[in-house]
């Protein structure tokens, strides 16, 4: 691999504040984690990888995702970008550890399920926890096994929720018919006496406020967005990396595109959005 080359390009200790931040994931549900790094730190550029030519990731081996994910950090660090995002609970759950080792302490890691476990954690009034996510993330028990290693006291129940990711990029949410297809979900028996619930999927922020309806309130819901975003700006203060004046454009890459993938990107990113194809597998 192209290591060393990067090891030396991209050692910490040479990289610039006006360097991007790059953020992938397995499709464009990402892209409501990279909304939310957007809007905490404006000045920031970001690029954005969506591997279209591959989603879901839920239904892949953990090896192909992790080929996935070294290919995609491999055409990030082309793009020269300082710290690397992982906008995907299946990717973070499958390929964090061999990414970090490619990385090797050369780019800084984030990905979005510590911030979330450590956020859960922290709540002592929270005593039994809910998590819903597709069925890769759910199978992998990620945040059971996180979760445990700081709170053996904190019980868990998870349920893949399959129907709701598809559900929301077809633009169903906030709707009756998406309400119907959560209330099935929610009605999960183990779910009866949670005081709150793991939203472990990029795409679910979007149908926060139906949860919490379903809940009449009464629960705390964690979803990554907010808490990832804050992991990014506090690793790039703590390398002295944040950049204070932006001076290119965002960008967004799709492995493979289609009309119907920018007409969707409306739902996760505010503003305009022009997906760029680069078709890394070729």
């Amino acid at each position: 691999r192209k290591n060393d080359r990067f090891a030396i390009r991209h050692s910490i200790s040479y990289m610039a504040r006006n360097q991007p931040i790059g953020i992938f994931d397995s499709g464009i549900g990402g892209l409501t984690v990279a909304n939310a790094v957007s809007g905490l730190l404006p000045e920031e550029e970001i690029i954005y990888f969506g591997d279209t030519a591959h989603l879901p990731y839920g239904d892949k081996s953990a090896e192909s995702i992790q080929h996935y994910s070294l290919r995609i950090t491999d055409f990030l660090l082309e793009k020269n970008c300082k710290l690397i995002l992982i906008a995907c609970n299946t990717a973070s759950a499958a390929a964090f550890e061999t990414v970090e080792k490619y990385l090797n302490g050369n780019v800084p890691l984030v990905n979005v399920i510590d911030p979330v476990v450590e956020a859960v954690a922290a709540d002592l009034s929270i005593r039994k926890i809910g998590i819903i996510g597709t069925k890769g993330t759910i199978k992998s028990g990620v945040y059971e096994q996180k979760l445990k290693a700081l709170r053996p006291d904190l019980e868990t129940v998870a349920l893949a929720t399959a129907l709701l990711a598809s559900m929301i990029e077809a633009g169903f949410y906030n709707n009756s018919v998406s309400q119907a297809v959560i209330n099935s979900y929610l009605a999960y028996p183990d779910f009866s006496d949670i005081q709150g619930m793991i939203m472990a999927c990029t795409h679910y922020p979007l149908i926060e406020k139906e949860v919490a309806s379903y809940f009449n309130q009464r629960i705390k819901i964690f979803n990554s967005n907010n808490l990832v975003a804050n992991r990014v700006k506090k690793t790039l203060e703590q390398l002295d990396l944040l950049n204070d004046a932006r001076q290119n454009p965002h960008h967004f890459y799709v492995s493979d595109f289609t009309e119907s993938f920018e007409q969707t990107t409306k739902i996760f990113f505010q503003g305009e959005i022009h997906l760029e194809h680069s078709p890394i597998w070729e």
